[in-house]
């Protein structure tokens, strides 16, 4: 009779190793995206990046192979982050835009998409260093400028302009709302970077519901004559 075989233990070593190796590069990512949003990509070293994060440079390359790498993983880590933030009403407007959309109704999904990127930008997980990376590569493009371009800005302003010629029922052109929508976009960017300017001159406070304020005004701004409500029922 054969001898039994030893019963197989948990593979709890590659569960918890798994789950350090996680943390490990989340740590890093962190650490560079303050670097290099603090000083861009030439001036931030990978053994400056290392140290802070508390490894070794060996553990760096091991998952980001080399600065460019790491560089481009913060670019993902930033879409990855904006999608977790905004996917929900991102998608229930792109199949909204598929239909028939009264201007009333694409006002109220407009304002949605923005309390939507207010509350991420301004959320604690989007630090101020995660913009000021954004803003680097749109001031002066690298190496992370087409991802960012490719798979934030562009589906971004072409939402935000397809929501807005709705809204206006045509009145205003494609090329009209698209500014309107970089301009609007622009003014959350900015309003984040000068955060600091702001607490200092007014004080500390929560001033998320001051910028939503302003936003819906902005939108309410694009609204037909004659706009006042909205079509019952088209946007849930």
């Amino acid at each position: 009779m054969p001898r039994a075989s030893p019963p197989v233990a948990p593979l709890r070593g590659a569960v918890s190793g798994y789950r350090k190796g996680e943390e490990t590069r989340t740590r890093i990512l962190d650490v560079a995206l303050g670097a290099f949003g603090g000083s861009g990509f030439a001036t931030v070293t990978t053994r400056q990046i290392a140290r802070e994060a508390g490894v070794n440079l060996p553990a760096l390359t091991y998952y980001f192979g080399n600065k460019r790498g790491l560089y481009l993983a913060c670019a993902h880590e930033i879409v990855a982050r904006y999608r977790e933030g905004m996917g929900a009403v991102a998608e229930t407007s792109f199949v909204a835009l598929h239909g028939p959309l009264a201007p009333g109704d694409a006002r109220a999904l407009l304002k949605r998409v923005f309390a939507a990127l207010a509350d991420f930008l301004l959320s604690a997980r989007s630090t101020r260093n995660h913009s000021l990376f954004v803003q680097r590569e749109i001031a002066s493009p690298g190496p992370a400028f087409e991802i960012l371009y490719a798979e934030l800005w562009r589906p971004g302003i072409e939402l935000a302009t397809d929501l807005i010629v709705r809204t206006t029922g045509g009145r205003l052109c494609e090329t009209e709302a698209q500014v309107r929508a970089v301009l609007m976009i622009s003014s959350l960017t900015g309003f984040l970077s000068g955060l600091p300017v702001i607490a200092r001159t007014a004080g500390k406070g929560d001033y998320a519901a001051l910028v939503l304020a302003a936003l819906d005004e902005q939108i309410d701004s694009l609204a037909m004559p004659g706009d006042n409500g909205l079509k019952q029922g088209a946007t849930g």
